[in-house]
C-alpha cells in the first residue's frame, strides 16, 4: 500500500476530499457574505441561520408536501431570497450608512430570533433528508470509493462561485453594483434604481446561503443549530480572503477546506482550530486579508 509521510495514500485521499466538500460549502456561504458587505458595507451574522432555514425550507418541502430535492433545489434559495428581501426593506435599509456594528448587532439578533423558532418547533436534534436517488453510491477512483452525491456538491459550488464572480466582475451589472455602493448619487444620476438594486444583492447573497443548506440537508442531519455551528468559520475564510473580496471567499473557502483535510491526517487534535490559527498569522502579516485592498 502505497503511502506519504507514513499515511496510506487512500486515507489521506478520503480526507482531501471530505476537506474539499466542507471547503465548497465555505467557498459558497463566504462568498455570499462577501457579495453583501462587498455591495453593501453590512456584516451579515444572520447568514448561518439563513443557510439553516434553506436546509429546513427543503426538509418541509418533502415531508409536508412531498416536494423532490430538484424542486427545492430551486424553491428553497428563493424562499430565503424573499426573507431577505423582507429583511433589507424593513430593517437594513436605514442601517446602510451607519457604523458596521448596528448591521452586525441586528443580524446576530435576527439570527437568535430565526434559531429560537425552529428550535421552538423542531427542538435540537437533527432530522434526516432523503438522498436523492440518483445519488446513490459511489464512483470507484481506485485509490478510494468517492459517494456521488459529494461529486455534486463540489460540482455545484464551483459553478456558483464561478458564475457570481463572472456577473459581479465582468458583466455591466455587476459594473452598476459597484458604482451604486461607491457613488449612489451617480448612479441615480443615469436613471438606475439604486435602492432595487440593494435589495436584490442582499437577497442574491442570501440566497446563496439558501442554497448551500438545501445541498447540505442530505449530508448533515437538518438541525437548527447547523447554522450556528458553521457561521464562524465561514466569517474566519471571509476575513482570510479579505472582506468583501469575491475571489478570495472562492479561492480561501476552497484552500481552508482541504488544507482542514489534510489537518485531520496529520495532526486531528488540530483540525478544528487550524483555520483560526491561519486567520491570526494572515490578520498579523496583511490586516485587510490575502485579497482585500489595503486602505
Amino acid at each position: 500500500m502505497t503511502e506519504i509521510f507514513g499515511v496510506p495514500i487512500q486515507a489521506l485521499m478520503g480526507q482531501l476530499m471530505l476537506g474539499l466538500v466542507n471547503g465548497s460549502f465555505y467557498a459558497i456561504l463566504s462568498l455570499g457574505l462577501a457579495v453583501i458587505f462587498g455591495m453593501l458595507n453590512i456584516v451579515n451574522f444572520a447568514h448561518g441561520a439563513l443557510y439553516m432555514v434553506g436546509a429546513f425550507f427543503a426538509w418541509m418541502l418533502l415531508n409536508y408536501a412531498g416536494i423532490n430535492y430538484w424542486m427545492a433545489l430551486v424553491i428553497a434559495p428563493i424562499g430565503v431570497a424573499l426573507i431577505g428581501v423582507v429583511i433589507e426593506k424593513t430593517m437594513l435599509r436605514w442601517l446602510h450608512q451607519l457604523d458596521h456594528l448596528y448591521g452586525l448587532l441586528l443580524t446576530f439578533g435576527l439570527a437568535l430570533i430565526l434559531e429560537g423558532v425552529f428550535r421552538e418547533f423542531y427542538g435540537s436534534s437533527g432530522l434526516p433528508y432523503e438522498l436523492p436517488d440518483v445519488f446513490r453510491g459511489v464512483f470507484d477512483l481506485g485509490f478510494m470509493m468517492l459517494p456521488k452525491y459529494r461529486l455534486w456538491v463540489i460540482a455545484v459550488s464551483i459553478i456558483m462561485c464561478f458564475f457570481t464572480w463572472f456577473v459581479i466582475e465582468k458583466t455591466k451589472l455587476g459594473a452598476y453594483l459597484r458604482a451604486g455602493t461607491e457613488n449612489p448619487n451617480m448612479v441615480k444620476a443615469f436613471g438606475i434604481n439604486v435602492p432595487f438594486m440593494v435589495t436584490l444583492t442582499y437577497a442574491f447573497g442570501v440566497g446563496l446561503a439558501g442554497l448551500a443548506g438545501v445541498m447540505a440537508a442530505p449530508i448533515y442531519q437538518v438541525s437548527p443549530l447547523m447554522g450556528s455551528n458553521i457561521i464562524i468559520v465561514v466569517f474566519a475564510v471571509v476575513v482570510i480572503g479579505g472582506m468583501g473580496s469575491i475571489l478570495g471567499a472562492i479561492v480561501t473557502g476552497l484552500g481552508l477546506g482541504l488544507i482542514e483535510g489534510l489537518t485531520k491526517v496529520f495532526f486531528a487534535e488540530a483540525s478544528s482550530t487550524v483555520v483560526f490559527i491561519i486567520m491570526a498569522v494572515v490578520l498579523l502579516i496583511r490586516p485587510a486579508g490575502l485579497f482585500g485592498r489595503e486602505k
